[in-house]
């Protein structure tokens, strides 16, 4: 037996039924949130306080998140109000936001950082919906790919006599319930992005 031949008896050797279930269902629900985290991050014409979750402006030297350091409104559908903490910051954060890739031109009045979101064109608008259903496909072949590594785990504990078979094929079978469950979120949150995206 090899070093890395131990390794696996070893890993398997610690699993259990349950904790099976249990990884696969936190797994699961990772990719179902790395999907509404990405979804979240594709512009539509609505001003989402999200959209700046990933910019982070040179504050002081240090890169910092723009809410760390400004207050964020909406004071209608299509605009955002950043008010930073310490105004000293204005330039850093109206800079950030020109170097993103929101492509929106920020407007600095020298108090406040408005950020108004003009409505995407039919051809962007389509191209936002590809986006949003390749990040929902991806989700999806993670979902897959955690079901189908749990499986493995079931049948070597059933290869080395630790499960019954119809045990075993209970909780593939509760695995698939599983699976089938996240992918369903999966696909409501896409038909919610893509209705987003289309409005008008």
């Amino acid at each position: 037996m090899g070093k890395d031949d131990k390794k696996v008896a070893t890993a398997i050797s610690k699993i259990t039924p349950a904790k099976v279930l249990e990884e696969a269902d936190h797994k699961m629900k990772k990719a179902v949130e790395k999907v509404l985290e990405e979804h979240a991050a594709i512009r539509t014409g609505r001003a989402s306080a999200a959209l700046l979750d990933r910019i982070e402006a040179d504050y002081y030297g240090t890169p910092t998140p723009i809410k760390q350091i400004a207050s964020v409104s909406l004071p209608d559908v299509r605009t955002l109000l950043l008010t930073p903490y310490d105004k000293l910051a204005l330039a850093a954060i109206e800079k950030a936001i020109q170097k993103s890739d929101l492509g929106l031109n920020p407007s600095n009045d020298g108090q406040v950082i408005r950020l108004v979101f003009p409505l995407p064109t039919e051809e962007r608008r389509k191209e936002l919906v590809k986006l949003a259903k390749k990040e929902a496909e991806e989700g999806k072949v993670a979902i897959r790919n955690v079901r189908r590594d749990e499986i493995e785990k079931l049948k070597a504990l059933e290869k080395k006599g630790e499960l019954a078979q119809d045990e075993s094929k209970h909780l593939q079978a509760e695995l698939q319930k599983a699976t089938d469950r996240y992918n369903g979120e999966i696909e409501r949150a896409l038909a919610v992005k893509e209705a987003e995206i289309m409005e008008v």
